[in-house]
């Protein structure tokens, strides 16, 4: 009870700073260089498949540059992967109750991965939030085309982590990330990590669905998030931070995409594309500021991001995007929070 409490406390608290401005500023290069060249090619709809290929860059931060490649690499796999699933998805139009059974097959999957390689951050997350957003948009290219923007925008990621490297040139031949083996104890612990991700993601998509929402795999990443919790006070701790921050951020989208006069789209009429764009790359930035400090500061920047990069994808009415967005995160996320109290891991 103590321990909930002092999450419950955390949060109004932010934790100290530990170069978080250095691992930002990579990621917003990231997101920033292959979002404006598809921006300057009049192709501003593929943004999202690029912001998705360089959320690479968020994996391994506080890692020497040789193991954070490694590292990188692995988590690439996840993301890119997540992203060719649901292109394929989206290209043979296949209905929601598909979507929710690859999504939920896949997190259990990307769970069990997550945990050979100890992923960081935690879990499958962003894999499976990929996976529904390319889904649910149509894909206006080749997929082949769509599946390669997300993959050279990883690489450049990866390039981008390892570029500090060139200052001291050290490579140590066999160097591996401290990763125990998936045996024993802990294959039992993925194991059941991996029913859990199977149950919230699963039973947050059926009630989506069957609720008559558009965008069931908003539910699915939200029931996703409490899962990466170490312990059932920290997991409770990151639902509610999630509720908070993504509700908090749709009063940022709501500023930015309604038409009211305080809208930067209103400020550079003729150029909102290109607004939507920018605001993409700086709330990236943001985003990963403050990440590891305090994670439902994070969602309020996070949250943005994901929908203005679908707006590009696959203009929406605003406020029935503001409404779903709001009602599937307070689902997902009280899903995912009964999952870890019902299902405990063990020790």
């Amino acid at each position: 009870m103590q321990s909930l409490r002092r999450h419950l406390r955390s949060l109004h608290s932010l934790a100290p700073a530990n170069k978080d401005h250095v691992s930002a500023v990579r990621v917003a290069v990231s997101v920033a260089v292959p979002s404006l060249a598809l921006l300057v090619a009049g192709r501003p709809d593929l943004i999202i498949y690029a912001v998705f290929g360089a959320l690479t860059g968020m994996y391994g931060r506080a890692e020497p540059h040789q193991l954070r490649f490694k590292h990188q690499g692995q988590a690439a796999f996840l993301l890119v992967g997540g992203l060719a699933v649901g292109v394929f998805l989206s290209i043979n139009h296949v209905q929601s109750w598909v979507l929710v059974v690859t999504e939920a097959l896949l997190a259990a999957a990307g769970s069990v991965f997550a945990d050979k390689v100890a992923l960081k951050p935690n879990g499958p997350f962003f894999g499976i939030l990929a996976l529904g957003a390319c889904a649910s948009i149509p894909t206006t290219v080749h997929w082949h085309t769509a599946v390669l923007i997300g993959a050279l925008s990883a690489l450049f990621s990866m390039m981008v982590g390892f570029g500090g490297w060139m200052r001291g040139r050290v490579w140590e031949r066999g160097a591996e990330r401290d990763v125990p083996p998936l045996l024993g104890a802990r294959r039992r612990a993925a194991r059941i990590h991996a029913a859990r991700y199977l149950a919230a993601v699963g039973a947050a998509g059926s009630i989506g669905v069957l609720s008559g929402s558009g965008h069931p795999h908003w539910a699915m990443a939200a029931a996703a998030v409490p899962l990466a919790g170490a312990d059932m006070p920290s997991s409770v701790y990151r639902g509610l931070h999630r509720i908070v921050g993504t509700l908090v951020g749709l009063v940022v989208v709501s500023l930015v995409l309604f038409p009211w006069a305080l809208s930067p789209l209103r400020a550079f009429p003729g150029h909102e594309t290109a607004v939507l764009a920018l605001l993409v790359i700086v709330l990236q930035f943001t985003t990963e500021l403050f990440m590891t400090r305090h994670y439902g500061l994070a969602m309020v920047s996070f949250t943005p991001v994901i929908l203005l990069m679908t707006q590009l994808a696959a203009p929406a009415d605003p406020r029935m995007l503001v409404t779903e967005r709001a009602v599937e995160t307070l689902l997902g996320a009280g899903i995912g929070i009964l999952v870890v109290v019902l299902i405990r891991r063990r020790r």
